[in-house]
Parts: structure tokens; sequence; C-alpha cells
């Protein structure tokens, strides 16, 4: 089976070509430099996301605060993580890089705010 995809992993955005049995790649075309390689082999393998979203937050001055995982986590998990993330709040004050949820579903990723938050 052959597979197109536009790599992403930096501003060249090289358009690859894959050669796929399965799950097995037989050859990858098109990447300009190694990691082009490294991202179709993971993408087809075993496909990984950031996530961004927003947390409730107590006695803050703002009402919701922005967050993110720090590390990619597997595709298949991205809903599982969002209830976590969901049903969460937090008290303020909140600091940039702070961990809100640490090591989520043990998925070796934090939950981080991406924002200061005072308190009222």
């Amino acid at each position: 089976m052959k597979k197109e995809m536009t790599c992403i992993i930096c501003p060249n955005g090289c358009e690859l070509c894959l050669d796929i049995e399965g799950k097995n790649i037989k050859n990858i075309s098109g990447a300009s430099c190694k990691r082009g390689i490294e991202y179709a082999s993971q993408e087809i393998t075993n496909p990984k996301r950031t996530i961004a979203s927003l947390i409730k937050v107590k006695n803050g001055e703002e009402s919701l605060v922005s967050v993110r995982t720090n590390k990619a986590i597997p595709k298949e998990k991205i809903f599982d993580v969002m209830k976590e993330i969901k049903n969460k709040e937090i008290e303020a004050p909140i600091k940039v890089n702070e961990i809100i949820i640490e090591n989520v579903l043990g998925l070796n990723s934090n939950i981080i705010a991406t924002k200061n938050i005072c308190k009222k």
C-alpha cells in the first residue's frame, strides 16, 4: 500500500511517500532530512500528539487557565486525557509551567499551565 503525508517537523514540509505492508514500512521517500523519516515511522507505528486545553480556576482573576501536555502522548489516549483535564479544577494563584496534573494517566507527560493567574 502507498501512503502520502506531509512532514510537519520543520518548515520544509516535505511530501513523503511511504510503501507500507501492514504496520511495516518498506520504504520512505521524499524526506530531505532524517527527521522526516523518523516522523513518518512514528506516525505509522505509534502516532503521538500534544494537547492544549483549559482548566477551571477557583478564586482567580480569571476563571480558566490554558494548559498543555509537556510531552506528546499516544494519539489513542487523547480523549482519556481530555476527560482528566475536564474534571480538574485548581486554586489560584497559578504560575506558567506549573504542573497541574503530574504524569497524566501514567503516560510520562505532565499537564502544565501556559499562563499566570493571580488570586482575586
